[in-house]
């Protein structure tokens, strides 16, 4: 009996999660994610705009302050006025991370990425719950910024909280759409 082989070499494992095979990192652009999320059915792409966009915004910051930014983007969801998916949402002009940044822009933190996956299916199993059982980091919010890079025009509206780099603020009080 002959042992089975690898029908390519392997890299060796560095504990980063960030090899692929060859020892090559991998990559995923953001323009092709953006695609894929156009392909997918619902709710995954739903899940996957809302797992980009934490990671885009949030991922070197806290836990909460990463939950705090998919609450946002889910309370707008909730609103209707950025669109009628969370892909549509996040993508409205200028509102969040994947508008902003190159479509070229490289993903390539796999255990930031990851992370931000959890964070995005966990907030999205809170926000499915009754609105009085949810747990709100950011209550109200409906906009967030890092001050150090933007300086937006509602930056003066009222502050819920400062979470690491990000201020939330309560620009709209935005109400659930009628069913």
């Amino acid at each position: 009996m002959t042992p089975s082989r690898t029908p390519h070499p392997v890299a060796p494992a560095t504990g980063s999660g960030e090899c692929g095979p060859y020892g090559a990192r991998s990559y995923m652009k953001l323009a092709w994610i953006l695609w894929l999320s156009q392909l997918l059915p619902q709710p995954a792409a739903d899940s996957l705009c809302l797992s980009t966009t934490v990671y885009l915004e949030a991922r070197d910051q806290t836990l909460r302050g990463q939950q705090a930014v998919a609450e946002v983007a889910l309370r707008r969801l909730d609103s209707g006025l950025w669109g009628d998916s969370m892909c549509q949402v996040v993508t409205a002009r200028k509102q969040f991370a994947p508008t902003i940044v190159s479509p070229g822009t490289q993903l390539g933190n796999d255990a930031a990425w990851s992370e931000a996956m959890n964070v995005a299916f966990d907030a999205e199993r809170n926000w499915a719950l009754p609105a009085g059982e949810r747990r709100e980091i950011v209550p109200g919010a409906s906009h967030f910024a890092a001050l150090s890079i933007a300086s937006p025009n509602w930056r003066n509206a009222y502050q819920v909280a400062t979470i690491g780099d990000h201020t939330f603020y309560k620009v709209q009080n935005l109400k659930p759409r009628q069913s």
